[in-house]
């Protein structure tokens, strides 16, 4: 390889860690922007005054609103895999504890629900954002002991983690204590019945 060529390979890969340095400090902007304002208040122009940047050099990491929320809720989803994962000998309450107050804290989640396309193929930033989805479901199952080898098993983890994001809502929006239920008295029921298989 000649000293040129060298060069040419040091400073690409030096743009291309700028480059992911720049969008890891986006996301946490936005981060900060919706844990102040929720995700309704999550716009590429906050983003880029919390940032420091100037609105149009955030356009050049997401095209749109919508895949930056994307893009947040993706990393989110990896991070809760990731402590899921590293709990899941502690058995399914504990990553359904887990789960229940990533979601309930956090509203880009939420917020990712109407970003995605209804069929599914969508952009990059969908994809991504499936894959960790499908992550989260992986280390769910394994906190239960539960293989997701066949269609039925995948459903039942499926099921169970909708049940989680709708005790999550309920429990951000106040309605559990009004209906007069814990968390922990819902994720130890949730817990036998997903289980004995539902």
């Amino acid at each position: 390889m000649s000293d040129s060529a060298a060069r040419a390979g040091n400073r690409a890969e030096r743009r291309a860690a700028t480059r992911a340095a720049n969008r890891a400090g986006i996301l946490e902007a936005a981060r900060r922007v919706a844990g102040r304002e929720g995700a309704h208040g999550l716009s590429l122009r906050a983003v880029a005054a919390e940032a420091g940047y100037a609105p149009a050099a955030v356009y050049g990491y997401f095209d749109s609103r919508a895949e930056l929320v994307l893009a947040l809720a993706a990393d989110d989803l990896g991070r809760l895999a990731k402590s899921m994962r590293e709990t899941s000998s502690e058995g399914f309450a504990k990553a359904a504890r887990r789960a229940l107050s990533s979601v309930e804290r956090n509203g880009a989640l939420a917020a990712a629900a109407g970003s995605l396309e209804a069929d599914g193929a969508g952009s990059e930033a969908e994809r991504h954002f499936n894959g960790k989805l499908i992550a989260v479901l992986t280390a769910l199952a394994e906190a239960a002991g539960r293989p997701v080898r066949a269609r039925e098993e995948q459903a039942d983890v499926v099921l169970t983690a909708a049940a989680l994001a709708g005790l999550a809502l309920l429990a951000r929006a106040g309605r559990l204590k009004v209906l007069g239920f814990s968390e922990d008295e819902l994720i130890e029921r949730l817990d036998r019945r997903f289980a004995s298989g539902l």
